[in-house]
């Protein structure tokens, strides 16, 4: 039984400023989930309900993603996009379905251990010299298997996804633009049939996930303006720094 927040308007202001940030942080850098997942906690959720709200609220500015880059997206190698697409959907699925089976303890338990996970992998994603060139080292089959992984993982939790894909889809053969509106199609997609679920959830916060979403979609507006004068470099080290932050708070709780 989902027991909900009694939100102020101190705080419904507090997770809209968190949204706009997201939405912002995720045009320049990604990481959004970062900023709103550890917002609605201090907004007194549970981390499970925290979770599942800030996947609904933050997918409208996922949506502006993959439609702005969807001329960039393609095929790798001889892996057709629409399959890559279908076990999106499909592992998403699975990962919401595993999440609302969770026991709210449980989750709470495993939360400082994705949360660390995800810093990891966001710091290497960012920070990692970039190849101009990639050279296929997977095959189509592998690739899929990797990916129907990382739906599940997304549908689940989701920090990080973003630089787990960009790595299997450049060590697969795309380039690394290509890639990035790829992979923004598929976390969307990921993430559509994750919030299809999530939406007959009880354990939605549907207040927090319309200030969050408004946030998002002014932030998301903003970041294009932003992009041409803040260094990337600066954003993408607060992020890591605040999901470093998070996870020691969450292992000490």
């Amino acid at each position: 039984m989902m027991i909900h927040t009694t939100l102020g308007l101190h705080l419904i202001l507090l997770i809209g400023a968190a949204g706009f940030y997201a939405g912002a942080q995720n045009v320049l850098a990604g990481g959004g989930s970062f900023i709103t997942f550890p917002a609605l906690m201090l907004a007194g959720m549970n981390p499970l309900a925290a979770n599942v709200t800030s996947t609904i609220a933050l997918f409208p500015s996922q949506i502006a993603s993959a439609h702005s880059g969807r001329e960039l997206v393609g095929d790798v190698g001889k892996l057709r996009f629409p399959y890559l697409f279908a076990i999106s959907l499909v592992g998403g699925v699975v990962g919401a379905f595993l999440l609302l089976s969770t026991p709210a303890s449980f989750f709470e338990r495993l939360v400082p251990w994705l949360v660390l996970f995800a810093t990891l992998v966001f710091a290497w994603g960012s920070f990692r010299r970039k190849p101009l060139h990639a050279v296929s080292a997977l095959h189509a089959w592998h690739l899929l298997l990797i990916q129907g992984c990382i739906a599940i993982y997304g549908g689940y939790f989701g920090g990080g996804i973003g630089f787990l894909m960009l790595a299997a889809l450049t060590v697969a053969g795309q380039q690394v633009r290509t890639a990035t509106a790829t992979k923004n199609v598929l976390a969307m997609a990921m993430n559509a049939s994750a919030v299809a679920i999530f939406a007959f959830s009880s354990q939605v916060e549907w207040i927090a996930a319309l200030a969050l979403g408004v946030g998002a979609v002014g932030g998301s507006l903003c970041g294009a303006w932003l992009m041409k004068w803040l260094p990337e470099s600066v954003l993408r080290g607060f992020i890591v720094l605040v999901g470093a932050v998070l996870t020691v708070w969450m292992f000490m709780r």
